[in-house]
């Protein structure tokens, strides 16, 4: 949930990297919410909330998946490459600095 709240303080922040979890755990948590959402908006007859919230995290998540797409070596661009940028977020970050910044990963681990 800690990769969640990550992604939304660094709301439009398309520079730098992301690790695998930070997106995937952003990606899995997000799904969980709108499905609850929806659920709920269904119930009361309505979607107001899911569409709220859809809007609302729609461009933090377009930032971690630039920031993704960074921490393989790639420009932000890839995202819009359909099945290839898919590959890209499941393919292990370049190690060590690149010319996006330096590798998430190892400051994690110090």
């Amino acid at each position: 949930m800690n990769y969640y709240f990550k992604v939304l303080q660094n709301y439009a922040t398309f520079s730098g990297r992301a690790r695998r979890s930070e997106y995937w755990y952003f990606f899995l948590f997000n799904v969980i919410i709108a499905f609850v959402l929806g659920f709920i908006g269904g119930i009361m007859g309505t979607t107001v909330l899911a569409n709220i919230y859809q809007l609302a995290v729609l461009i933090p998540g377009i930032a971690v998946g630039v920031r993704r797409m960074h921490d393989v070596g790639k420009s932000g661009w890839f995202i819009l490459v359909p099945i290839y940028n898919l590959i890209l977020a499941f393919t292990e970050g370049t190690k060590g600095d690149n010319e996006y910044g330096s590798d998430p990963k190892a400051e994690a681990e110090a």
